[in-house]
């Protein structure tokens, strides 16, 4: 089960950071703040087509620091269940996400993005984790992860790679996460429309084992989403579905698909 957003600009979320009103003529020349901050309030937090919150409303907010050159660092928080969802031997209710990195742009139309991210879920562990398969136990749900981004115009294809164990698997050096993103604003309206394919492939020991158990961690999701741009606040609709299958490595503790098909709420802004 796992979560993110990515991050960074945290963008795989579907709650969309909202954007400011379009500043009158006479400020059009003034900088972009250095430290921005951001709110969400989310009816289901979906990250890689997954619900964190077992499908409940969460809070999310954070803050971000830019730089003219390019660099960038920032944290991100959420509220989540999915850690003590997957076993009663972790129990943590928050997600702090922390990440640097540098972008910009090149040529006509053309941006990049790279970077670290690491999701941080502090918890109560029980002395010994389950096993995941056979005899091999859950790791920490901590994940480690570095990113690259290309664009051009309203479209975005990020790879992500993690350097260890990712999202409780074990020896996951190397899990992969492709990400192939568009976003398209209506003119003037202030609505957006966005769409995205991802495909999460994990490696390692202990994928294999899991795969050879029928217990295969790979899969793939989708999300089709609305946005509107409300005098400063961002409210978003998304649907988002996977080829998660019923119990399977993605259900509860209870048997509840977390990859199931979605509809979710957003509203957001940005300071």
């Amino acid at each position: 089960m796992q979560k993110k957003l990515l991050v960074v600009v945290l963008g795989t979320l579907f709650a969309i950071p909202a954007f400011a009103e379009d500043a009158p003529a006479a400020a059009a020349a003034a900088p972009t703040p250095a430290v921005t901050s951001n709110v969400a309030l989310v009816s289901n937090y979906i990250y890689r087509g997954l619900t964190q919150s077992n499908a409940n409303p969460a809070i999310q907010g954070g803050f971000d620091y830019a730089h003219s050159s390019g660099f960038y660092a920032g944290t991100w928080g959420s509220s989540i269940t999915w850690v003590t969802d997957e076993t009663a031997a972790q129990s943590s209710g928050v997600e702090i996400d922390t990440y640097v990195g540098f972008k910009n742009s090149f040529a006509t139309d053309f941006s990049y993005d790279v970077g670290f991210l690491r999701y941080n879920y502090p918890a109560k562990y029980a002395t010994t984790l389950p096993p995941i398969v056979g005899t091999t136990p859950y790791a920490k749900a901590d994940t480690n992860e570095v990113y690259a981004l290309i664009g051009w115009k309203w479209f975005t294809l990020k790879y992500s790679d993690s350097l260890g164990d990712t999202f409780t698997v074990p020896g996951a050096g190397g899990t992969s996460y492709i990400d192939l993103s568009a976003s398209y604003a209506v003119g003037d309206s202030g609505y957006t429309l966005g769409a995205h394919y991802g495909a999460q492939t994990y490696t390692g020991s202990t994928a294999t084992d899991m795969k050879n158990n029928s217990i295969d961690p790979t899969y793939t999701d989708y999300r089709v989403s609305v946005t509107k741009d409300l005098s400063g606040y961002t409210a978003g609709l998304t649907y988002t579905g996977t080829n998660v299958s019923d119990h399977g490595f993605y259900s509860t503790a209870w048997n509840k698909n977390t990859g199931a098909s979605a509809l979710t709420l957003s509203l957001a802004r940005t300071f």
